[in-house]
């Protein structure tokens, strides 16, 4: 297998030689219920079609929505092994360490309860309805989890949803995949979830906003959104999760998509969107979900302990940072 490094030093090598800069690609579609987007440094139409099929092979793989995914047959397993691809034991894995990172507060066994809130449909194709077996149970015993090789046993009524963890870690995927085949520079962002690596188009920081959860965007869909918030990043993620982009009506009032692990109901909070900057898109994503469980001051001061920054945003529009966000302006 040729080196990625190689690869990149021999294209500097031809563009400094002639005095050019690589061209960016750039390219937004809509995948894993929302929108996503991926801009390559020197990467090349090639590179750019090949990062898309990663993200979409990551979402058929993971999508609780389709009846021959990977998540919905363990899902469906009911205590018995079963053979998955690679990329779902990374997701898998990801999720064990989320669970340790935040003490619990983000739990991707509560799918029994975010179905009974109801979020069963896909956002974009509401024939795609989620089903689950009369064994779920919520919270589910992830610790429980048997990994060898490619083989995943879940014990008897353990369900796993892969939510934001999913979109952040497939991000991660892109950005990886994309330099390891020799572009200088990737952006990756899906459904909220960006990260980048490499080299940034202007070759020193990427720049990256935090929408303003209260100022919706205008009527076109494609219009720029109002910014809370600009960040630089050299690499990385910034990850914004928000109760205001899933949410659907019921009987008992309204429901978001952010169940919490104490109550198994939608999290009752003030909080409208907790942005957070850390090493990797999974990592940042776990790590938004204490944003809506925790006091917002000490969860802000234990962010940068576990390697991480973030902004919390309540519903009067005030903005809450972590000591170390100011490093990132």
């Amino acid at each position: 297998m040729s080196d990625p490094q190689i690869a990149r030093d021999a294209l500097r090598a031809v563009f400094s030689e002639t005095k050019t800069r690589p061209e960016c690609v750039s390219r937004a579609q809509t995948l894993m219920g929302g929108r996503a987007s991926v801009m390559l440094v020197g990467g090349g139409s090639t590179a750019l079609t090949r990062a898309f099929a990663l993200a979409d092979r990551c979402e058929q793989l993971w999508s609780r929505f389709l009846p021959d995914s990977d998540v919905t047959r363990l899902n469906w397993a009911e205590g018995r092994a079963i053979e998955v691809d690679p990329l779902t034991v990374r997701l898998i894995t990801a999720m064990i360490d989320a669970v340790a990172l935040t003490s619990g507060d983000y739990d991707p066994t509560l799918l029994p309860d975010l179905v009974a809130a109801g979020y069963t449909a896909s956002v974009l194709d509401p024939d795609r309805v989620t089903s689950l077996p009369q064994s779920a149970r919520a919270p589910g015993n992830l610790r429980g989890v048997v990994i060898d090789g490619t083989t995943v046993r879940m014990p008897l009524g353990t369900t796993i949803d892969p939510g934001g963890i999913g979109k952040g870690l497939t991000a991660d995927l892109v950005c990886e995949d994309a330099l390891a085949g020799g572009a200088w520079g990737a952006l990756a962002e899906i459904g909220g979830d960006v990260v980048v690596a490499g080299q940034a188009p202007d070759e020193v920081a990427w720049r990256l906003g935090v929408e303003n959860p209260l100022r919706a965007r205008a009527a076109d869909p494609d219009s720029a959104p109002e910014h809370s918030a600009i960040v630089r990043l050299a690499s990385g993620s910034l990850v914004t999760s928000s109760q205001r982009k899933r949410r659907w009506s019921t009987s008992g009032g309204e429901r978001h998509h952010l169940i919490s692990p104490r109550t198994h109901d939608s999290a009752l909070t003030s909080i409208q969107t907790v942005s957070v900057i850390a090493a990797t898109g999974a990592r940042a994503e776990s790590l938004t979900k204490p944003g809506f469980l925790r006091d917002t001051i000490e969860y802000l001061a234990w962010l940068p302990t576990v390697g991480a920054a973030g902004l919390v945003i309540d519903d009067t529009g005030t903005l809450t940072s972590s000591a170390n966000w100011k490093n990132y302006s």
